[in-house]
């Protein structure tokens, strides 16, 4: 009954947001400040659900109720039971997002019963003077952070990274980081919408009001040492698979090939979701049955699904993510 699996996006409207994923959205209505879109998620009261095949209107809470470890895994299963452990999200930011951090599990835990947050980014465009926040530009105390925070000189603190095309970031949990403006983004993370805000250039809504800042929250949870490396080097060599990120959340491969690819899974416990983000291709799965993917859309394979043939149209990228 399982089969490769693609779901109804979450479109988040955002005070930064722009309009180049306004057409992943079924409502004619927002087309614009349209901040994300969460192509699979577990959170609560933001679960997706399945729009195409005889599961379709399924949410994916109820079908890992269902198929347990067939959909994501034994291993998977036995540790997150039908909560969705990654959230994978696009990201348009037209102008700058808050500069922010996330707290790691164990903090998470005891704040909020909740997972910590790691991730990574990966740059499906940018615009020529994008660039995004990373940690600090030199090993900081608490002390001068809070007193740039009192001053409004915080981002001269920080480490800002020009950026590209294809560019790609890992973040672990406690580095302070922000997406800046003109930045176009794929998004790989834990099952968290935590997020301790500390620094929005002052700005205000409609209203004339601040947004909340987490201070108090966030000033023990930070990585106060200088920048290290989270620009991730990679090859993007044609038809061959390469590892960008492998963490004990997640592990993210990318792929570009114009040619036929067979994907063999035997030996893998968990899902697989394929962000399609360049071109188009038809998965083929249990030997003749197909389904095409687009620039654009995600699609999650089921545990139990473990070989697989990748045919693009000329020539595809794909993001590869799965749990080790």
């Amino acid at each position: 009954m399982l089969y490769p699996l693609k779901f109804k996006p979450i479109l988040k409207q955002t005070l930064w947001g722009g309009s180049k994923l306004a057409g992943k959205g079924s409502n004619p209505h927002i087309r614009e400040s349209i901040g994300e879109s969460w192509e699979i998620s577990g959170v609560q009261d933001n679960i997706s659900e399945v729009t195409e095949g005889p599961l379709a209107e399924n949410t994916l809470e109820e079908l890992i109720e269902i198929y347990m470890g067939d959909l994501v895994g034994d291993k998977v299963y036995d540790k997150f039971g039908v909560e969705f452990p990654l959230l994978i999200k696009y990201i348009d930011a037209r102008d700058n997002l808050s500069i922010q951090v996330h707290p790691d599990d164990a903090t998470a835990k005891e704040r909020h019963n909740a997972y910590g947050k790691t991730e990574m980014w990966y740059l499906l465009d940018a615009e020529p003077e994008a660039g995004l926040i990373m940690g600090f530009k030199h090993d900081t105390t608490q002390q001068e952070y809070l007193q740039g925070l009192h001053n409004n000189t915080l981002p001269a603190l920080l480490n800002t990274e020009k950026v590209k095309k294809g560019d790609c970031f890992f973040i672990p949990a406690g580095t302070v980081h922000a997406i800046c403006k003109g930045c176009f983004i794929a998004e790989i993370q834990q099952t968290s919408d935590i997020t301790y805000r500390i620094y929005d250039y002052n700005r205000r809504d409609k209203n004339g009001n601040t947004r909340e800042l987490h201070t108090n929250l966030a000033t023990d949870v930070i990585n106060y040492n200088g920048q290290t490396q989270h620009a991730i080097p990679y090859h993007q060599h044609e038809n061959h698979t390469e590892e960008l990120v492998d963490c004990e959340y997640f592990t993210t491969n990318y792929l570009k090939f114009n040619k036929e690819i067979e994907k063999d899974y035997i030996a893998l416990d968990s899902f697989v979701i394929y962000m399609c983000l360049e071109g188009n291709f038809t998965l083929v799965y249990e030997t003749d049955k197909t389904i095409q993917v687009r620039k654009g859309e995600t699609v999650l394979i089921p545990a139990c699904l473990k070989n697989l043939f990748l045919l693009p149209e000329k020539e595809a990228e794909i993001l590869e993510i799965y749990i080790r």
